[in-house]
Formats: structure tokens, C-alpha cells, sequence
């Protein structure tokens, strides 16, 4: 009788050469395409690790996923270590794909003077009647990637400091941000505070290669701009 050699499961394999191991540590893109569908069918046969499995079935429609994705849940069950859940997790995450394919990208907001920033948080602070910081972070191409609060106070003011504002700012891979707060008492000249803190933040900034294009004082329907202000 005919002896087969004992294959290695995924789980004995070096930490960095497995599957989930390496999407989190490298990325999606890291990944083959065999990578990817042994992560969700998990498992292989008595024969073959999942990924192996999982190259097997690509290599059956010659590694095009177009075809793979024609296949329904009876042709992925022929191979052996596919059942009807595996099968289905394969036919869902295909699907999914394609309807990514079919939807557009939304077009994002770019922003390229002070009344465009002002106008896209004036209706969340205009009438407030307590101070909230806001910022507003920009790719490369100056396009909105978010807008996003770190701060409310009371009346007379809001504390906000520069690890408040470059933590997220980093995590959203933004280049530029837009600082933004509000003047309940409808006056909108920065105070000497606000001149300081505008200034300590652009410093902190160049540190991580992400400018601070302005800081919006927003005062009832009106606004005072740092940049227009040449203050910046």
C-alpha cells in the first residue's frame, strides 16, 4: 500500500507564513488569491492544507476568478475538504467582490478656500451654545477624507491639545487638517489663546509632515479664516 506523506496543517507552519498571520502583519495585499479563500474556507482535507485546497480549486479554472465565480455550491463541493458552508463563504465573498466592481467611488468634497470649510461645518456649529472643536482632515489632492469633533467645553471655551488632533489625523492617513471651532457669543476674532494654539499645532505638525492649511473661527453666519488672515 502506497504511503503519503503527513501534511503540515497551517497551524504548525512559521507564525509569519500564515494566512491570517500575514494579513495582519503585511497587509491585505500580501496575500495571493490561494491566501485569501483559505482564510474563509479555514480548513483543508487529510491530504492538503487549506491553501493548498484552496490552489487547487483556482488551478481548475485556470486561477480566473470571473470563472470561479460562475461556480455554484454542488461544483465546489466535488473537492474534497469543500462542504455546503465552505462553498457558500467562497460564492458570498465572490459576490461581494462583484458588487463592489459595480459601484462608483463617491466623488469626495475637495476643499480649496475657507468659505468651503466654513460652509461644510457651519451647519453642525452655528448654533451652538457651547465651544466644540472640530477638524477637518484633507488628502494629498486637498478632498475631504473626514470630518470628526475631539473636543466640547462650555461657553467661554474648549480644551484641545496637539496629540488630540495628530492621533486621528495619523490613523486617517490625512496629509493636511483643517482646525475648526466655534464662538457662541457670535464674535469672531481668535483670542490670544486661539492665535497660540493655532501656532503650537503647526508646529507639531511639520514634525509629521501634515500641515495645518487654516482654523476657522465660526461666529453665528460668519467666520474668521487664520489663512485669509495671513496669520498662518
Amino acid at each position: 500500500m502506497q504511503e503519503y506523506e503527513t501534511k503540515l496543517s497551517i497551524k504548525s507552519w512559521a507564525e509569519a507564513d500564515r494566512p491570517r498571520e500575514k494579513l495582519l502583519a503585511k497587509g491585505k495585499s500580501a496575500l495571493s488569491e490561494a491566501e485569501l479563500i483559505a482564510i474563509l474556507i479555514g480548513s483543508g482535507n487529510t491530504q492538503e492544507s487549506a491553501v493548498e485546497l484552496s490552489k487547487r480549486i483556482l488551478n481548475s479554472v485556470d486561477n480566473n476568478l470571473v470563472e470561479l465565480g460562475k461556480l455554484d455550491v454542488n461544483a465546489l463541493c466535488k473537492f474534497k475538504g469543500i462542504g455546503e458552508a465552505k462553498a457558500i463563504s467562497i460564492i458570498a465573498a465572490l459576490e461581494l467582490g462583484r458588487r463592489r466592481n459595480e459601484q462608483t467611488t463617491p466623488e469626495r468634497e475637495s476643499i480649496t478656500s475657507s468659505r468651503q470649510a466654513f460652509n461644510l461645518l457651519h451647519p453642525i456649529l452655528a448654533d451652538l451654545p457651547h465651544e466644540e472643536f472640530w477638524l477637518i482632515f484633507l488628502n494629498r489632492a486637498n478632498k475631504v477624507i473626514k470630518k470628526q469633533s475631539i473636543s466640547k467645553g462650555g461657553v467661554a471655551g474648549t480644551v484641545v491639545d496637539a496629540k488630540m488632533i495628530f492621533k486621528p489625523a495619523v490613523e486617517n492617513l490625512a496629509s493636511s487638517v483643517i482646525l475648526c471651532h466655534n464662538h457662541p457669543s457670535g464674535n469672531r476674532t481668535p483670542s490670544q489663546e486661539d492665535i497660540a494654539l493655532t501656532r503650537k499645532i503647526k508646529e507639531a505638525g511639520r514634525a509629521l509632515d501634515i500641515s495645518v492649511h487654516d482654523h476657522i473661527i465660526i461666529a453665528n453666519d460668519t467666520y474668521y479664516s487664520f489663512a485669509d488672515e495671513g496669520l498662518l
